[in-house]
């Protein structure tokens, strides 16, 4: 891919997703921002544009690849994001919430911050609970079903939800939701770094909690920059 400027940051990722760990380095949104050039992203971060295109083409240049995953075929991709990421959210949340409540109780006095923090930890594990769902029970059948009728040459199903942008716009609505309450966290946390103070508990928190925030940027940047584009696009080639 030739790489400028003015390719956005979620077509870079889609091409290479090694670029996301690129992305990640310099604090740059490659999921629920994926639409802005490298250029506009940098900007809004005062990074040096040339900075972050050389460290891309040396990280996306080195031998080895990463999966492609836009060349799947969207049941591929949906049996990836839930037996990878939602399973991931499913198995990090029960911890994380009980690590943020616990080291809210121990070292709150000396760090109200971790109040907010153990709240914010609350807040998203229902978002994402509840977001999971109805994807998985709803969005995700549908557009799995639309992809094999139209490989079979078949009628599109009918949509119990009306046009599917519609459930796809609140999809993306709850992963910008989800995003800010983690950006939240890691702005409360001084980018998750642990006191001298900080017990073993207070470690495992933070580490947990940057580590969810990395797999959820991957999560969302699957389905905003890859899934639902080709799912809206399946729908609207059926009502061309």
């Amino acid at each position: 891919m030739n790489v400028t400027r003015e390719t956005t940051v979620g077509e870079l990722v889609t091409a290479d997703f090694r670029a996301a760990a690129v992305f990640q380095e310099f604090g740059i949104d490659f999921c629920c921002g994926g639409k802005r050039t490298i250029a506009d992203a940098c900007k809004q971060r005062d990074i040096d544009t040339d900075q972050v295109l050389n460290a891309v083409s040396r990280t996306c240049s080195a031998p080895g690849g990463a999966p492609r995953f836009d060349d799947w075929s969207l049941q591929t991709l949906i049996g990836y994001i839930v037996g990878n990421h939602h399973a991931f959210v499913r198995q990090a949340l029960p911890s994380l919430t009980a690590y943020a409540e616990k080291i809210a109780v121990v070292h709150g006095d000396r760090h109200p911050e971790l109040r907010e923090v153990a709240q914010l930890v609350e807040e998203v594990a229902a978002e994402m609970t509840a977001h999971m769902a109805k994807e998985e029970r709803m969005l995700f059948p549908f557009i799995g079903a639309t992809a094999e009728a139209v490989q079979q040459g078949r009628p599109l199903p009918s949509a119990p939800f009306g046009p599917i942008d519609n459930p796809i716009r609140m999809m993306e609505a709850e992963h910008d939701s989800a995003g800010a309450v983690m950006a939240r966290i890691r702005e409360l946390t001084n980018n998750y770094t642990v006191p001298d103070d900080g017990c073993t508990t207070y470690r495992v928190c933070f580490q947990g909690l940057e580590a969810f925030e990395q797999d959820l940027h991957a999560h969302v940047h699957l389905e905003n920059n890859i899934l639902f584009p080709k799912a809206k696009a399946l729908a609207a080639a059926d009502v061309a």
